[in-house]
């Protein structure tokens, strides 16, 4: 049975390692590499020249042991000499393969890629061949220096991601500023980011105004101009003045070290077509094995004229062609470039798994606030009964504090200085409903009519013919009055809805909001199927109906009431910037910029991804079973399978790197 646990971690003994290629291996290892820093543009280019030299040196001696063996000396080169020339071409491509095939050996993976190199070239070596067993180990090396500068391209992404992550900070102590390391940076104190410079951490900015390029985070260019009291990320780059941040997130909690995180992690959850190729391969390469021993030995019962090279070099054709790199290497890669294409974008696939799913959707299921709406709110009315009304936003405030939800900053917000000095105890969070807690000896109830209903408190029932977002207060026990809140639907809300309609996917809008304001955004977005008045139980059943209609579901949310729906659906996307801690890490998709219009880029990021790794799929078994056949009939020679199987290689390669360069706009 496929493992497509998305937990399912790379794992690097005998046991987990691939078979017939280890390509699949380097390439989680170098993406969870971070020893980058010290290694300068020199030693890159000194340690690239080490990697290409072997393959230079046996390339040269191969051809000039061609032409002085074929046109200038070929009475010199004879019997030992001209042996000894191929073994000197041989041993500087040859020596590391035949180390991995005997490790491969020792850790109990016989069959792999290795030994049929190995195999293949030392026999050959043994019918005369010495220049075909040359270029089979030359062309392999050649083959390897490909995929080695595509996964160093597949990497980018990640580097850059990387190399956002300051690792010096300004930071204000005692009057005077001091530069340390991030890490020892403490909630609460202030750095001073310059012009130019990146911010090192998640803060609060604490100047006026100042402009950023958040472009590590987000993947967009356009600069974002950040007002006092708003939030500031780590990885943003402050372009025109010199700020001052309060620190509110330690260095390994900020969002860039979770995206970091993410995107490494995601290199190591497998998508079901690469644990299938892995397991296939499995079983392919002994059995190409054991047929080229079959090809070589068993005429010898039937073939009149029966000669043992004639049908082993045959056999060895055979093995040279069978080798299945082409498939294990070009569609791990292809999903690599598939995370990292995504992650250019804001996108952050948190498993190539997740690339296959985002393929099936056919349902989109979205949160209305803070996923199809701003979530930033501001106060509109404040209608008091019975109690003051600067009582009644101060009373409001100091318990909507305790929340993170959109709503509870704006009200908080909208209070200013209001809420200094009060004294609030016993603080409970009701789920779905709002918040209860004592303030100053009185007991403050804060959320919605069904928080109301729930403690059978009486209210004025014209308050639900309002179509705006509303607050109501109760103060002990009776009703307080109510505070209205009006959001923004987002800019790319109306095109990101028509996109999904263009692709036929079916759109559902589930809120906790009143059904008024639900309605409302569904026809300003032409959105047919919208629920509002429901708690995080009503989503899941809503979602769990829909699951039970056949329905593949993507669910898009930011609040922390999303993150058990977000879990249920095939696709959990999370919106990264506005959404919480808790829906981002149970989500298997984030979208850092907070646009819906994203999603349909996470899906044709799939399509795309999905569409290349087949391609290279269908071409590679299409080719070697034309090559095969032809070995094992005699009409191919040991050049031909070469070509063939270093040839479909590369272009799976170049075909796998293609994903790198589409762009979406």
């Amino acid at each position: 049975m496929v493992n497509t646990d998305p937990n399912h971690k790379h794992t690097y003994d005998a046991q987990g390692k691939m078979t017939c290629c280890t390509l699949e291996d380097k390439i989680y290892a170098k993406a969870e590499e971070h020893s980058h820093e010290g290694h300068t543009h020199e030693h890159e280019e000194e340690s690239a020249w080490k990697e290409y030299l072997p393959a230079i040196i046996s390339f040269i001696v191969l051809m000039s042991g061609i032409v002085l063996g074929n046109f200038v000396k070929p009475d010199f080169f004879k019997s030992y000499v001209r042996l000894v020339w191929y073994i000197v071409a041989y041993l500087p491509v040859g020596i590391p393969v035949l180390k991995d095939a005997v490790n491969s050996i020792v850790k109990g993976s016989f069959f792999s890629e290795f030994f049929l190199m190995s195999i293949a070239t030392i026999g050959a070596f043994f019918i005369g061949e010495y220049s075909e067993g040359v270029a089979v180990m030359l062309f392999y090396a050649v083959g390897e220096l490909f995929q080695s500068a595509a996964v160093k391209r597949a990497k980018r992404s990640i580097k850059a991601l990387l190399d956002v992550r300051p690792d010096k900070v300004n930071v204000i102590r005692n009057g005077s500023i001091i530069t340390i390391s991030p890490s020892e940076v403490k909630i609460g104190e202030t750095i001073q980011v310059k012009p130019g410079e990146k911010v090192a951490l998640d803060g609060e900015l604490l100047s006026e105004s100042s402009s950023f390029n958040t472009a590590a985070l987000t993947g967009e260019s356009k600069p974002d101009t950040k007002r006092k009291g708003e939030q500031a990320l780590a990885g943003m780059i402050n372009l025109n003045t010199v700020t001052e941040i309060k620190v509110t997130a330690l260095f390994k909690d900020s969002k860039l070290s979770r995206i970091l995180e993410l995107v490494q992690e995601a290199t190591a959850r497998k998508a079901p077509t690469q644990l299938f190729i892995s397991k296939f391969a499995k079983i392919y390469t002994p059995i190409v094995v054991f047929l080229a021993i079959g090809i070589c030995l068993l005429p010898a019962l039937f073939v009149s004229d029966y000669v043992f090279n004639d049908w082993l070099y045959r056999a060895l054709v055979f093995l040279v062609i069978s080798c299945p790199c082409a498939l294990v290497i070009s569609i791990p890669l292809g999903y690599f470039g598939g995370i990292g294409l995504a992650s250019r974008n804001g996108i952050l696939f948190k498993g190539s798994n997740y690339l296959d799913v985002m393929t099936k959707i056919n349902t989109v299921v979205m949160d209305k606030t803070g996923t199809l709406t701003k979530g930033v709110f501001k106060v509109q009315q404040i209608v008091s009964v019975g109690i003051d009304e600067k009582e009644l936003l101060k009373l409001t405030a100091a318990i909507e504090g305790k929340s993170t939800h959109p709503i509870a900053t704006a009200i908080t917000k909208h209070a200013g200085d209001f809420i200094k000095g009060v004294t609030i105890q016993n603080i409970e969070e009701i789920s779905g409903h709002g918040l209860k807690g004592n303030i100053d000896g009185k007991e403050v109830l804060a959320g919605n009519l069904k928080l109301l209903k729930k403690y059978n408190i009486n209210y004025d029932a014209s308050v639900e013919s309002i179509v705006e977002t509303i607050v109501v207060v109760a103060i002990n026990g009776k009703y307080a009055g109510y505070i209205t809140i009006a959001d923004e639907i987002k800019e790319d809300a109306p095109q990101a809805i028509a996109d999904m309609h263009r692709l036929n996917l079916k759109v559902v809008m589930l809120s906790g909001d009143k059904q008024s304001v639900v309605d409302k955004v569904a026809k300003e977005l032409n959105i047919v199927n919208a629920f509002g008045n429901l708690l995080p139980e009503d989503k899941v059943n809503k979602v769990q109906a829909l699951k039970n209609e056949n329905r593949t579901i993507a669910f898009v949310g930011d609040g922390v009431n999303d993150a058990p729906v977000i879990a249920l659906a095939d696709a959990g996307i999370a919106m990264g910037g506005l959404g919480s801690d808790a829906t981002i890490e149970t989500a298997d998709i984030v979208i850092q910029n907070d646009m819906p219009s994203k999603i349909v880029t996470a899906i044709e990021i799939g399509n795309v991804t999905r569409k290349i790794v087949w391609q290279n799929i269908t071409m590679a078994m299409v080719v070697k079973i034309i090559v095969l056949a032809l070995g094992a009939g005699g009409i191919a020679t040991l050049w031909e399978a070469v070509f063939a199987d270093v040839g479909v290689a590369l272009v799976a390669i170049l075909n796998a790197v293609r994903i790198q360069n589409i762009k979406f706009h």
